[in-house]
């Protein structure tokens, strides 16, 4: 599982000209997700997410959470996180996973997200095309890869 984390003043996803989802002061997370995943891994990222201190504090050090703040949370699906480029010019996507495994944890993702947090989780549309409009804080663009989580 991989996570783009962008602090954002604001943000919202809009589809077919409907807005789906919209926050203020918070994290928009781009989230994708392959067939190696696990519930273990999902429930890791979604503690490291909701406890990442990257808000400014009153000395101006990014010392606060996404509660301290009162933060609230963007989840955008999006598989093109998984693209492979090392061979030509179009992207393989070979890695990411198939809506049946995707959406299943991408829901399980909302879920851990709120219960973590405390709040509601705006979101996007699985697999719709999705307009994302941000307003990046910073900017404060955090990667995160479960495949990292056991290095230390």
């Amino acid at each position: 599982m991989r996570a783009v984390i962008q602090r954002v003043s604001q943000a919202s996803c809009t589809v077919d000209n409907k807005i789906t989802g919209a926050i203020q002061t918070g994290f928009v997370v781009l989230l994708g997700i392959e067939d190696a995943d696990t519930e273990e891994d999902l429930q890791w990222l979604a503690q490291k997410i909701s406890g990442l201190r990257v808000f400014g504090d009153e000395n101006g050090l990014m010392n606060k959470a996404l509660a301290d703040v009162d933060g609230d949370i963007l989840l955008i699906s999006q598989f093109t996180l998984f693209a492979q480029t090392k061979k030509g010019n179009r992207p393989s996507f070979i890695r990411a996973a198939k809506p049946e495994k995707a959406i299943p944890m991408y829901e399980k993702m909302i879920a851990a997200l709120e219960e973590a947090t405390g709040k509601k989780v705006a979101t996007g549309i699985f697999g719709a095309d999705m307009k994302i409009s941000l307003l990046n804080d910073g900017p404060v663009t955090i990667i995160m890869d479960t495949k990292d989580k056991d290095l230390h």
